[in-house]
């Protein structure tokens, strides 16, 4: 992370019962530039979205956020104030990047909206790498395909074959599986030898 993040702008929502702590939140909350709003019953999925949420983690349950376990649309941050296995579980389970310990400190909401965020951001990351690899996976024998027919129209060796492939994907800046896709299909010719 190389720029210090900023928060002004955005929208917090708290799920929590109004206390002491809570307006404490709300209150460095936005002195961070957030905007805030503060309930304590299920998150509607039919309205807009927060972009931050920070749930009560000692009295949360899975209705109260409307999508599934773990898949978490916005940096979510518990806030907790117990010890309790199940509870850490759960919010680890919901897909909490961070977590601010109760009573609320002020200078605790800040790192934990960094962290939860970057650790969101890393999350969406890595499920587009695993459903780009996925995909690529799936396509494999695409590539075998387009292999074996480059190796019997220029009757040369698998390496060489595969090499040619390689070339023409680099040449035109796509995937293997892309052109070999393109090549099995007859849209794209064999790649000349040399």
């Amino acid at each position: 992370m190389s720029a210090t993040p900023t928060f002004t702008g955005l929208h917090a929502l708290i799920l929590h019962r109004p206390d002491e702590g809570v307006e404490r939140l709300t209150r460095q909350l936005e002195r961070l530039g957030l905007s805030v709003s503060v309930q304590w019953e299920p998150l509607d999925s039919d309205r807009a979205q927060p972009d931050i949420v920070l749930v009560d983690a000692d009295q949360g349950w899975s209705e109260l956020l409307p999508w599934p376990a773990g898949r978490s649309p916005v940096p979510l941050i518990a806030l907790l104030g117990s010890e309790a296995p199940g509870r850490i579980a759960w919010a680890i389970e919901h897909g909490a990047g961070a977590l601010i310990a109760k009573p609320i400190a002020a200078s605790a909401v800040y790192p934990a909206l960094v962290l939860a965020s970057h650790i969101h951001g890393e999350r969406l990351a890595s499920a587009d790498r695993l459903t780009d690899l996925l995909e690529r996976i799936r396509l494999r024998p695409l590539v075998h395909t387009a292999v074996l027919a480059i190796m019997q129209a220029r009757q040369i060796e698998e390496a060489e074959a595969y090499h040619l492939l390689r070339r023409c994907a680099m040449r035109r800046r796509l995937t293997m599986e892309h052109i070999a896709a393109e090549i099995v299909a007859g849209i794209e010719p064999l790649p000349e030898a040399g």
